[in-house]
């Protein structure tokens, strides 16, 4: 069999210079490779590759669960403003939550903590 070691999202981009300045500037990816074409962000062991596409895309979903969801709220809420944003909340599952549509791309991002019990 096989180990799997990375899952990532491919993420088309009506603008991906605009889409690639969220993930840099208010989820703190560093950029491995930034062309006009094509991107590829990663912070810690994830990775998210950004591709030019054009407006006729669907739509894609991913969950990005963190160690600290209110301290992340706190540090990005005055940068998501104008985006289509819903702040932290409980789940009947068992997690806390909040979701972001990516900016320039018909994607959202849920962002989640697992709730301590």
């Amino acid at each position: 069999m096989y180990r799997a070691l990375y899952l990532s999202p491919m993420i088309p981009s009506f603008h991906l210079a605009e889409t690639a300045q969220f993930f840099r500037e208010v989820l703190g990816f560093a950029a491995v490779m930034d062309t006009p074409e094509y991107a590829i962000y990663q912070k810690d062991n994830l990775t998210i590759h950004l591709l030019r596409a054009g407006k006729d895309i669907g739509q894609m979903e991913f969950y990005l669960e963190v160690d600290n969801l209110d301290g992340l709220w706190a540090s990005i809420q005055d940068k998501v403003q104008g985006l289509k944003v819903r702040e932290p909340f409980d789940r009947e599952y068992g997690m806390r939550e909040l979701h972001i549509e990516v900016p320039h791309t018909n994607t959202l991002l849920f962002i989640g903590q697992e709730i301590k019990r």
